[in-house]
């Protein structure tokens, strides 16, 4: 059998056959479509504005520690605001979700107040202060709540908004508190650093003293001038050698007791001469005069007074020869002469007395005294050559100092190399802590500005210029978009069941039907023909039609005086719209 096409008769025959049906179906969703839009709880929402203002000083004369773009921390301030211990301290504070609470977890209903919670950032074309390009900047954002009731959606947005201003306060002056902190601590270690290696420099050019780099020019310069003064005293040596050579050659040549002869041509006694003279008459004379004798007195004072100034009495071999001669004259007169002859006599008491002064010269220890040149060109020369000496052993000692530094500077130049890399290491630290100290304690004193900044609100902050407003009708749901979905739903619903039940049904509707059914024409076809009880049905469901119609257009009319706007109000409206 050949699939039966159906046109528009057909499907008119469809809606007159199932109308009924069509009818209940689409009333049915139509009354639950009322009673959803009716029943549905009001939601108020009540949004509050934040703005995003700009720091009030210039950041070129300071700028602040705080970085990052205002949405990232806008997102980040959000996250700390949603938290469960917040998000609970409100719920029982204003005892949101009550039926909620009784019948679920804490946990969903934190879900439902994160949801009924709505964050919007609000951006704008501005210009770029560094360079000189359009850029999108977040410059205000708006927060919104959607609550119960109209006062409850205010409070909980208002308590929101100020947990919002009051975090990115507290936000921003914990940052800018650890950005000094921080920076403070880092300023300290680096100064402990830079202590340790000014320890370690201090310690380093204590040890290499005369090594260290800056110095190497100067130990070559001393080296070389130091080199110069030993070969300028090499010289002098020998040329001073030359001369004690010279002068002890001269002093060879001369007698130094050579006696001073005066103008007169006269032998001028010195005081050694003068007291062997004195010693001498003093020994032949006591043997003449008593020892009270005024010139023997005067010649024991005169013996002494020379002796103080000579630095003691004759000389021993010279008294020893004197007493020799003496005894050799008194042998040769006691030949001639007996004991008692005056001369004898006198010869004995000399010779006593000349012994007695050698057992007192013996007894008394005194040093020998050696003998003084009188020559004057041999005290010259003498006095010369002890110069020449005296010079001789000042240079040689100088010299040797003069080595000995040689020594210590080409040490001290070998060693520079090595000793260079390990101060150029310990100077380049230093250079390079000292830097970075310089830089922390600039950054340093830039963050504790900006911590000042932050704690007296001057930099970047968040200010409402659009409180959280009490919100005057529902913002949600939208009962009218309901009732009109919902009729559409409706009627689609009674036609999708008349259709269900259309191809349900495999009665013959008409001749057509009839005639593909039996594959052969029909000689005719009688319509249907109403009686009186067909006609009154009729009539009553016209009469019901008119009557749901009105029904309708009432409960229409109602749902618009409730959902929309007042009746009068709109028929004013309307007619100002029409100018009349």
């Amino acid at each position: 059998m050949e699939e039966q096409t159906r046109g528009l008769q057909d499907y008119l025959g469809i809606l007159r056959r199932r109308k009924k049906q069509i009818l209940t179906v689409v009333g049915v969703l139509a009354v639950i479509s009322v009673i959803v839009a009716l029943t549905l709880p009001p939601v108020y929402r009540s949004t509050a504005t934040i703005l995003i203002e700009e720091q009030e000083i210039p950041t070129d004369l300071v700028r602040s520690t705080i970085n990052g773009y205002a949405d990232q921390r806008v997102q980040v301030i959000t996250q700390q605001v949603m938290t469960r211990a917040n998000m609970m301290q409100i719920i029982e504070k204003y005892d949101l979700y009550a039926k909620q609470r009784k019948h679920v977890t804490s946990e969903e209903v934190l879900k439902r107040m994160r949801d009924d919670i709505h964050f919007n950032l609000i951006s704008a074309d501005v210009i770029d202060r560094r360079s000189g390009a359009k850029t999108v900047a977040t410059i205000a954002f708006t927060l919104t709540y959607d609550g119960e009731t109209p006062d409850k959606a205010q409070k909980v947005d208002s308590e929101l908004t100020s947990l919002y201003l009051n975090q990115n306060l507290k936000t921003r002056q914990e940052q800018s508190a650890e950005t000094s902190t921080f920076l403070t601590e880092v300023a300290s270690k680096l100064s402990a650093h830079i202590s340790d290696i000014e320890a370690k420099l201090a310690a380093f050019k204590a040890k290499n003293v005369g090594r260290l780099p800056e110095l190497a020019t100067l130990n070559l310069q001393m080296r070389d001038r130091t080199d110069t003064q030993i070969m300028d005293a090499d010289r002098q040596i020998s040329a001073l050698v030359q001369n004690q050579y010279y002068l002890e050659g001269q002093l060879a040549q001369l007698n130094p007791n050579t006696p001073m002869i005066s103008s007169s041509g006269e032998r001028i006694l010195g005081p050694d001469d003068r007291l062997k003279t004195l010693e001498a008459q003093y020994a032949s004379q006591s043997g003449v005069y008593a020892s009270d004798y005024p010139d023997i007195v005067k010649m024991r004072k005169e013996i002494a007074a020379l002796k103080k100034v000579t630095g003691g009495g004759n000389d021993g071999d010279e008294q020893a020869k004197q007493l020799t001669k003496m005894r050799a004259e008194l042998t040769v007169m006691r030949e001639k002469y007996s004991d008692d002859y005056p001369d004898v006599v006198k010869l004995k008491k000399s010779i006593a007395a000349l012994e007695k002064s050698q057992k007192l010269a013996a007894a008394s220890d005194v040093a020998p005294v050696i003998k003084k040149p009188e020559n004057p060109a041999y005290i010259t020369l003498q006095s010369q050559l002890e110069s020449t000496k005296a010079q001789l052993k000042s240079l040689r000692a100088n010299r040797e100092q003069l080595k000995a530094q040689m020594t210590s500077y080409e040490t001290d130049i070998a060693q520079t190399p090595q000793v260079e890399r390990d101060y150029l290491d310990l100077n380049r630290d230093h250079e390079n802590s000292l830097k970075s100290y310089q830089e922390i304690k600039a950054k340093q004193l830039e963050a504790k500005v900006s911590q000042e900044m932050e704690k007296d609100s001057k930099g970047e902050r968040f200010s409402l210029i659009d409180p959280a407003d009490l919100p005057e009708k529902p913002h949600s749901p939208n009962r009218p978009a309901i009732l009109f979905l919902g009729m559409i739903l409706s009627l689609g619903g009674g036609l999708g069941y008349a259709g269900i039940l259309e191809s349900m049904d495999s009665s013959v509707k008409n001749g057509r039907a009839l005639a593909s059914l039996l594959s052969a024409p029909l000689l005719s076809v009688i319509p249907y023909m109403q009686n009186v009880a067909d006609r009154r049905r009729k009539s009553r469901l016209k009469a019901s039609l008119v009557v749901m119609v009105l029904a309708a257009i009432i409960v229409a009319l109602l749902l618009i005086n409730w959902l929309v706007m007042p009746l009068d109000v709109l028929w004013y409206s309307l007619l100002r719209k029409l100018g009349m």
